[in-house]
């Protein structure tokens, strides 16, 4: 398989991606930012758009690493995991785990398949 091709599965997946982060962003994280409990429980916005990545990293990160994360300095940059549970529904966390593992497998393929191209190991 060549290079060209190989990159182009990951690429179609991040494509596929994208639409899932705009659908996501519509029906959950909109309904999120309207309610006064979740609205400042979203994590921190570096950019626009960000409070929707920290939201479903957050519902798709298992119960056991949120709690490894918890003990962190840095929890407070992510969305809080409890309180995002109560307040979404069983679609809600479909949703975010589909796009959230569709975003990051796709992204981390498409740099390492990069990173074995420069180093000439898949030309």
């Amino acid at each position: 398989m060549s290079f060209s091709v190989a990159l182009a599965i990951p690429a179609a997946a991040a494509f596929i991606g994208m639409i899932f982060f705009v659908i996501f962003g519509q029906v959950t994280v909109r309904k999120l930012r309207k309610n006064p409990k979740t609205k400042d429980e979203l994590g921190a916005e570096f950019a626009s758009g960000w409070d929707i990545t920290n939201v479903a990293g957050a519902l798709s990160t298992p119960k056991f690493i949120v709690e490894r994360m918890k003990k962190s300095r840095l929890y407070f940059l992510c969305a809080n995991h409890d309180l995002l549970y109560k307040h979404t529904n069983k679609f809600d966390r479909v949703l975010a785990r589909i796009f959230f593992w569709l975003w990051t497998i796709s992204a981390s393929a498409m740099i390492v398949l990069m990173l074995l191209n420069i180093t000439g190991i898949y030309v």
